[in-house]
């Protein structure tokens, strides 16, 4: 196909863990990809997509920035092709007590999980809705299932993309435009280390392959699915087990899994 021909995917946080993976579902199936994320890797993900035979188009910004996003926006639809499809995957985390963590980095975390991804998709269901034709994911969590102690602002901004796609998708049911919540468990990717929860229960356990995750994520986007649990078994059970156990308890299960210091980091998968 050509340029022309071939469909377009916007994907945020696009030079590692599950955003780089599901750059790579979309060039893999054909689409053209505008990927961003802030650091200098972007560069060296966008060269690797090119071998799938379509046009990778890397834009660094800093979506806690609104002009950044605005740039971005406007560099995504430059060339006057419409989006096909957009995964709003950007998010980073912050662990550790909330009377210790940085308020800079809880407030910094708002806004690249929260009002970026608002304000991204804000410009998305405004194209997409007139068009009459588009998909949107967003990148949830299963920790948007429970109360998240010890990364509390974590917890509660995926909650929060997870009731917005959700709404979202009610609202736009009849415009041709799909939303889906993509909510994996823990993934092998930076985010634990970046966190600061290397020595807590679950940044030193098991994590589920970001490939596979982001595969589950893109084959919920095309089938048009509002939601889907990514990953191992115990993530799909959580997300079951979710709906019927009290808030309370699930704040105690995690609070176990994500308390500082109690986590064995002497046997972390490579």
């Amino acid at each position: 196909m050509t340029t022309t021909e071939r469909p377009l995917a916007l994907v945020t946080g696009a030079s590692s863990g599950i955003g780089y993976e599901l750059a790579r579902q979309f060039a893999q199936h054909g689409f053209d990809v505008v990927v961003t994320a802030e650091d200098a890797e972007l560069d060296t993900a966008a060269e690797s997509l090119k071998e799938y035979g379509g046009q990778v188009t890397p834009v660094r910004a800093d979506l806690t920035r609104y002009d950044e996003v605005e740039r971005l926006w406007t560099a995504s639809v430059a060339a006057g092709r419409p989006l096909d499809a957009v995964a709003v995957n950007a998010g980073v985390g912050v662990g550790g007590a909330f009377r210790e963590t940085s308020l800079e980095a809880e407030l910094k975390l708002v806004e690249l999980n929260v009002t970026s991804s608002v304000h991204l998709a804000k410009r998305a269901v405004a194209a997409m809705t007139a068009r009459g034709k588009g998909k949107i994911l967003f990148t949830s969590s299963v920790a948007a299932l429970t109360p998240g102690p010890f990364e509390a602002v974590y917890a509660a901004s995926k909650a929060f993309l997870h009731s917005f796609a959700e709404a979202l998708r009610n609202e736009l049911k009849d415009s041709g435009v799909t939303v889906t919540s993509l909510l994996p468990g823990p993934t092998d990717t930076e985010f634990f280390e970046r966190a600061g929860m290397e020595d807590t229960r679950v940044g030193s356990g098991k994590k589920d392959d970001p490939a596979e995750v982001a595969r589950q994520g893109f084959d919920a986007l095309m089938k048009g699915d509002d939601k889907v649990v990514a990953g191992s078994l115990m993530n799909k059970v959580q997300g079951v087990a979710g709906r019927v156990t009290p808030d309370t308890a699930k704040a105690a299960m995690h609070r176990r899994m994500a308390e500082p210091g109690k986590g064995d980091t002497s046997e972390k998968d490579e």
